[in-house]
């Protein structure tokens, strides 16, 4: 059967380039990569999604700021932002 998606430029670029590697069309790797993704679905083996660490160097929060104080926390996040 025919249908169309929108496939976000990068994973169709690494889905053509795995493609042209193993010899095989980019249906092929279209159809093995949704029937492993639904059968490990069924399984309960999906790993659950995981954000990139992309923290930063410190000791944790300035110490005019006290844990939990909000209003503080945002006046001196947009201090010299604006109004």
């Amino acid at each position: 059967m025919k249908t169309t998606a929108e496939i976000a430029d990068p994973l169709l670029e690494r889905a053509k380039l795995l493609a042209r590697q193993r010899g095989l069309t980019f249906r092929e790797i279209l159809d093995v990569a949704l029937r492993r993704y639904l059968e490990s679905e069924q399984e309960g083996e999906l790993m659950p999604f995981r954000l990139r660490d992309t923290s930063v160097g410190g000791e944790g929060l300035a110490p005019e700021i006290e844990e939990g104080d909000w209003v503080t926390i945002r006046r001196l996040a947009y201090e010299g932002r604006g109004e």
